[in-house]
């Protein structure tokens, strides 16, 4: 990989993460907490794309949550459901299993975080978080349903995986 190639991959994934980051904040108010609906996970569905994506959602999703409103716990937790849904999708074969990490790993590990912070019951709060994260998440499967169709989307995403039948690797 020469040096114009490397920067153009380090500009593609910074220029993703801040938009989580940009995403995240401007909807704050529905972007944190127990019941949450953080629009910028629609963007963790790119790593179905292209794998490299995995490292745009994690740097983004660790800015965002140092916004957060439970500090420096939600970094580390949240972070670390964003790369364990990422390290799913970037290997699923179907768009609608890549939507299931997402919505499986956060439920669970930010559960246990508002369990670990404010004393929620588990159970409650998994059912809570996991259902913003379904309704965030299934938009962006329908939503890439549709741009996966489109040729220059793919282009633009510099898409290299689980592409349709009629379109060659942007890699």
């Amino acid at each position: 990989m020469n040096n114009e190639s490397l920067i153009k991959k380090v500009v593609r994934i910074s220029v993703i993460a801040a938009m989580y980051v940009a995403l995240t904040l401007a909807l704050s108010f529905m972007s944190y907490g127990g019941i949450q609906y953080r629009v910028a996970e629609i963007l963790v569905l790119l790593c179905f794309f292209r794998k490299d994506y995995a490292i745009s959602m994690i740097i983004g999703c660790a800015i965002a949550n140092a916004f957060s409103p439970l500090g420096l716990i939600d970094v580390a937790m949240g972070t670390l459901a964003t790369a364990i849904a990422v390290t799913g999708i970037m290997f699923s074969k179907r768009l609608i299993v890549a939507g299931l990490f997402p919505v499986v790993a956060n439920a669970l590990i930010v559960a246990w975080e508002l369990q670990i912070v404010f004393k929620e019951p588990f159970w409650f709060s998994a059912l809570t978080v996991g259902f913003g994260e379904a309704v965030v998440i299934l938009v962006g499967v329908i939503i890439f349903m549709l741009l996966r169709q489109n040729e220059k989307f793919l282009t633009l995403i510099k898409a290299n995986q689980n592409l349709p039948k009629d379109v060659t690797s942007n890699d």
